[in-house]
């Protein structure tokens, strides 16, 4: 009999099984799974949820797939589509899942769900867009920051993400997308404050901003995430009509990464979503950086993009990204 349900704690030895080929995968397993706050917070009301919920796919005594969702902190809330598994060319158990959780999620008051796609999988890209009634809208890409030499940059430029900059950040984020993903993709200052429970999430991140001495204005927001401890994704939102020095931005997220890796990965994310995203990606290829990374961006909404005129077995896993630095930082 098939059936989708909650992950449970007692799911861990088949879950373990199933995702074996993963770097780190205890750790992975404990902390995005297995929270010792899920059970009581499934039954949260949409508005007060705040950690990633996982659904399996079981066919008698066999899990055939997981699923877990992530809830925003805007007022109209939005889900992302976090992590997927699923056997290989199994679809139709991937359609089951995915399926199921927009159902679930949006009978309770979601607005939109959001996904990313890596773009070496057509295969799920179509599945999302033929069977569970997503939109392809547009593209990140990762690239891996190489051959570049490190430099000086002025400390004074930059200071830690206070929680008071959480409504000028947001201002920031909304006017560098390009504005007929604004309705979309657009985010509330909740979203840039630290989530309650920090220390349970699934990933580090150290935040910083660039401010306007004189006019206290925030120009750039900077983001550097890793979900490993090893592979550091540095994001940047900038205003698009203040010119600022990328390489000194980059040489900066090395410094503070390196205070606290000895050996680690650093790479810089692109959105060609943003006024700024085909600009810089044409600036990362001329500086010899590599995309590692292409990922197709879906939505499933009840809102429009507005037009522009003119035994270990296989698995498919959606949403991950590891470098090939060594774990071991001694």
């Amino acid at each position: 009999m098939r059936r989708i349900r909650k992950l449970y704690y007692f799911d861990k030895k088949n879950m373990q099984e199933m995702i074996s080929f993963l770097n780190n995968n205890e750790a992975r397993i404990n902390n995005i799974m297995f929270n010792p706050f899920l059970p009581l917070h499934y039954f949260l009301p949409l508005k007060l949820k705040f950690l990633p919920e996982s659904y399996v796919l079981k066919d008698k005594d066999e899990i055939k797939g997981l699923i877990t969702v992530s809830p925003s902190r805007c007022p109209q809330k939005k889900m992302k589509i976090q992590r997927l598994f699923f056997e290989e060319n199994c679809y139709e158990d991937a359609a089951e899942l995915i399926q199921f959780v927009v159902s679930k999620y949006k009978a309770m008051g979601t607005t939109s769900f959001i996904v990313k796609v890596d773009d070496y999988l057509p295969e799920l890209i179509k599945l999302f867009i033929s069977r569970c009634n997503f939109t392809q809208i547009s593209y990140e890409k990762v690239w891996e920051i190489k051959n570049f030499e490190f430099g000086d940059f002025n400390k004074k430029d930059y200071r830690e993400f206070k929680a008071s900059d959480a409504p000028l950040v947001a201002n920031l984020y909304n006017e560098s997308l390009l504005p007929h993903f604004r309705t979309l993709l657009s985010k509330d200052a909740r979203e840039f404050k630290e989530i309650i429970f920090k220390g349970l999430a699934d990933f580090v991140e150290y935040r910083y901003v660039i401010e306007n001495k004189k006019s206290k204005n925030i120009t750039a927001y900077i983001s550097i995430k890793s979900s490993d401890g090893i592979n550091y994704i540095l994001d940047i939102y900038k205003s698009s009509w203040i010119d600022l020095n990328l390489d000194e931005i980059i040489s900066f997220a090395f410094s503070q990464v390196s205070k606290r890796n000895k050996k680690f990965n650093l790479f810089i994310r692109t959105k060609k979503y943003t006024q700024t995203g085909q600009q810089d990606e044409q600036d990362f290829m001329d500086r010899g950086f590599e995309c590692v990374q292409n990922q197709v961006l879906l939505t499933n909404s009840s809102a429009r993009i507005i037009k522009e005129s003119s035994k270990v077995k296989k698995f498919t896993i959606l949403n991950q990204f590891y470098g090939n630095c060594e774990t071991n930082l001694s």
